[in-house]
Parts: C-alpha cells; sequence; structure tokens
C-alpha cells in the first residue's frame, strides 16, 4: 500500500510480441485468461501536451488483485511506451493506481508537484495520466479514472481469474458500450 496512493492495483509491461508475452504469462506462471485488444479506443490522447492517434494493443489478466497489462506499441507515436522502448527496456514500465474520485485525485498530485506527460481515455469515466516519474524503469506511475464500464470490465477481468482452469487463455476484450 502506498502511502501516497493506495493500493497498486496494475503493472504494466512493454513487450516486443504480445501474443508471445500472453502466451508465456499463461503457460509458464499460469496467469490468465487474458483480454486482448489488438487496437485500444483511445479518445483525446496526448503526449506531452500534443494530440496523437495512438495503436496499442493491450492485454489484461490478474494475479490476485494485481492487474497484470501487456502493451505493444504498434506505430511510432510519441508515448512513454515508445520511449521505454527507445531507451532499450522491455518489461515493468508502470505502476497503476485506481480512482472513482479521479478530479479530486489529480488535483491533489498535481498540487503536489507531479507532472502530467501522457493521458487519455478509455470509455465513460476512463480517464487516465501518466506521471513524468521514470527515475529508473518501471516507476511511471499511473492515475486511473475506474468510475464507469473500465472499472466494470476490471472487475470482470478479476472475476474471470479467480476460477480460471487453463482453458482458452486469450478472449475478446469487453465491448464497452455494453458493460
Amino acid at each position: 500500500m502506498s502511502r501516497f496512493f493506495g493500493k497498486i492495483r496494475q503493472a504494466g509491461y512493454v513487450v516486443d510480441d504480445i501474443e508471445a508475452a500472453m502466451q508465456y504469462w499463461s503457460d509458464k506462471l499460469g496467469v490468465g485468461p487474458f483480454f486482448y485488444k489488438e487496437r485500444v479506443p483511445i479518445m483525446n490522447y496526448r503526449y506531452r501536451g500534443q494530440s496523437y492517434e495512438p495503436h496499442n494493443s493491450v492485454a489484461l489478466a490478474n494475479s490476485g488483485e494485481l492487474q497484470v497489462e501487456l502493451i505493444q506499441t504498434r506505430n511510432d507515436v510519441p508515448s512513454m511506451y515508445k520511449d521505454f522502448r527507445d531507451a532499450g527496456h522491455r518489461g515493468l514500465q508502470h505502476v497503476a493506481y485506481w480512482t472513482d474520485t479521479f478530479d479530486a485525485d489529480l488535483d491533489r498530485l498535481t498540487q503536489q508537484g507531479y507532472k502530467v506527460v501522457m493521458e487519455g481515455e478509455v470509455g465513460e469515466n476512463g480517464r487516465f495520466v501518466y506521471f513524468d516519474t521514470h527515475y529508473h524503469p518501471g516507476t511511471v506511475i499511473e492515475l486511473s479514472e475506474v468510475a464507469g464500464p473500465k472499472g466494470r470490465m476490471f472487475d470482470a477481468i478479476r472475476k474471470a481469474s479467480e476460477d480460471w482452469d487453463g482453458s482458452v487463455p486469450v478472449r475478446p476484450f469487453p465491448d464497452l458500450s455494453n458493460i
């Protein structure tokens, strides 16, 4: 538990081959099932204040309460994931804290000196920000809003992992408009 942010809810890994990474995590570590989206629908994406259209593939699974996120960038849009890769890194890129009081938490953290580098939205009430906290690989901090469909999807992914028997290790991402 972080005294500043609460529980770490997600560990985000930047990978070169998301399909191979899902297979490794499922087969060798027994984590799954993964919910996979070849192109995450990110709205209002900004990196260092500029708008872009990223093409990122994402796979999500849980190990207990900790969500594992696998991320593969599919284009050269500026991002903290691309920065991480360009620096020669692979693996743990960020830890995420989830909130249903996004505005208040973002205001509190920016008043404490945290600076937003990357931001966007995944579904209604699914905003996210990444702070400029990259002191060494794996220490970038994400604040992720879970007050809407994205939060319900995260709950469904966790529930799917609870009694997972290893079958169907890769599943389609739930449709956020129907969850």
